[in-house]
């Protein structure tokens, strides 16, 4: 019986850690460049109560006896498909089509990867206009060199191409390239990303190496369009249903430690 009781509860904690997964994925909805997220589980470890063996009379018993000790978390994986292109004001607003990831530099002067690219213009300690996230994170070119406007060229007159090349409008109406490209970089296993916050990932040895888009040879190229954000991946209908069913899978393991407390509370009667 209290076997019962720990299968239970290993089940309520997994379901907890379920719904506070899709509570995440639908607080992110609005998220620009948010990937929703899954829980997956695994079952814990088997007791045999009864080994292959023969009866008294010399019969097969072919088969075990096995009861499992619940469930547990075995991960948290991220879905990487294309959010929706919403149109956008900004001009420094950026979105990527296809597999690449923006390059910021972080406050520890690491390299983090994005999806979100909701940019703005902003000043350096030298007081050069720099492309940054509303963090201020400085974002970078394929030399790992922040992205900047030249002295004299307008904040408002700039352009970004399609392949993420950097031009500035002159006084006679003509655009002058700056010589600088934003940097898109694919991942091998991009589930292997290890997420930090303010959308924000980090690579890992499980993730690969970044590849440079325009360095790697058989790498499809990403695009980017200037005027538009990734909208979140997150589908609200199917995170509703998911909710429900976490809740119902919550519930039920809840009331299997009740079922259980019960027949423990009557064999505990029995002597009376």
């Amino acid at each position: 019986m209290m076997r019962a009781l720990w299968t239970g509860a290993s089940g309520m904690k997994a379901q907890q850690t379920n719904v506070d997964t899709i509570a995440n994925n639908l607080a992110n909805v609005n998220t620009v460049g948010y990937k929703s997220q899954s829980t997956q589980f695994k079952s814990l470890l088997y007791q045999t109560l009864r080994t292959e063996t023969t009866t008294a009379n010399g019969e097969n018993k072919p088969t075990t006896a096995q009861v499992g000790l619940g469930a547990r978390v075995a991960s948290t994986n991220t879905d990487y498909t294309q959010g929706t292109m919403q149109a956008n004001a900004s001009k420094t607003a950026l979105c990527i089509s296809g597999s690449g990831f923006f390059a910021v530099r972080g406050a520890d002067n690491g390299t983090y990867y994005t999806r979100s690219g909701d940019f703005t213009w902003a000043l350096d300690n030298m007081g050069n206009r720099v492309l940054a996230t509303s963090k201020g994170q400085e974002v970078l070119d394929y030399q790992g060199n922040p992205i900047m406007l030249p002295d004299g060229a307008s904040g408002d007159a700039f352009s970004f191409g399609t392949d993420g090349s950097v031009a500035y409008k002159a006084a006679d109406g003509t655009y002058i390239p700056t010589g600088q490209q934003v940097a898109l970089y694919q991942f091998n296993n991009p589930k292997g990303l290890e997420k930090t916050g303010d959308s924000l990932f980090e690579a890992t040895q499980a993730s690969g190496v970044p590849l440079s888009e325009i360095a790697t040879a058989g790498v499809t190229r990403s695009t980017i369009a200037q005027g538009y954000l990734e909208a979140s991946n997150v589908n609200v209908a199917d995170e509703m249903v998911n909710l429900i069913v976490a809740q119902r899978a919550y519930e039920m393991n809840s009331k299997a430690i009740t079922t259980s407390d019960t027949m423990l509370e009557q064999a505990n009667n029995l002597k009376r």
